[in-house]
């Protein structure tokens, strides 16, 4: 499924999806293809189930976003990882 027609079908929704189809282009993950695996109100509830979720499967491309959204933008960053003092 494609943004625009996410956005159509759940009209100001938070939405979990997951990313089938994307790609790295600079600093920025381009999602072209999507599935969304459930709509919520607010952003509390989709972000339970996708720590759920995540924490079963880190493999899986998990995003929440809100469909008021006209276009997603997802920067990627590098992870630095825990710092500690020794």
């Amino acid at each position: 499924m494609k943004w625009s027609e996410v956005r159509q079908r759940f009209p100001d929704r938070c939405v979990l999806v997951e990313a089938l189809k994307s790609e790295t282009r600079g600093k920025e993950r381009v999602i072209e293809e999507m599935s969304v695996i459930n709509d919520f109100e607010n952003g509390n509830a989709a972000w339970k189930v996708y720590k759920k979720l995540h924490a079963e499967n880190q493999t899986r491309e998990l995003y929440i976003f809100h469909t008021k959204n006209e276009e997603i933008k997802v920067i990627e960053q590098p992870y630095i990882g825990v710092r500690r003092k020794v």
